[in-house]
């Protein structure tokens, strides 16, 4: 039987997803790559967990937001840059993400999230 994961982290404020991909032209098509904001932010969640030991198990998620600033803001534009951050980390594929909550929190200096995963 395998063990059940469980894990509670806390990592920076993601950058929203109007800013965590960019388009380039490539002919008649555009081509979506990866910002400099988000390739900053996926290095910057490796150096807070290390190269980890990613489980293949169902995993539910519960993540709270603690914004930055009091400024309007759609909690679920934050969603993509942080979970496809800890693939490779924590999961092998954010397919496996069976459950998912989320809260906006009170406002701290430069945001943070804190994360709880736990296998099903």
């Amino acid at each position: 039987m395998a063990k059940k994961y469980a894990n509670k982290i806390t990592l920076p404020f993601p950058p929203t997803i109007n800013s965590y991909y960019r388009s380039i032209p490539r002919g008649k098509i555009c081509q979506s790559i990866l910002s400099a904001k988000g390739r900053e932010y996926k290095d910057k969640v490796r150096a807070f967990l290390g190269d980890g030991n990613p489980t293949d198990q169902r995993l539910m998620m519960q993540i709270k937001l603690f914004m930055p600033d009091k400024r309007r803001r759609d909690i679920d534009n934050y969603l993509k840059a942080l979970l496809d951050s800890l693939t490779g980390i924590i999961y092998n594929d954010d397919s496996q993400i069976d459950c998912l909550a989320i809260s906006r929190e009170e406002v701290t200096k430069f945001g943070k999230v804190e994360i709880t995963i736990r296998g099903i």
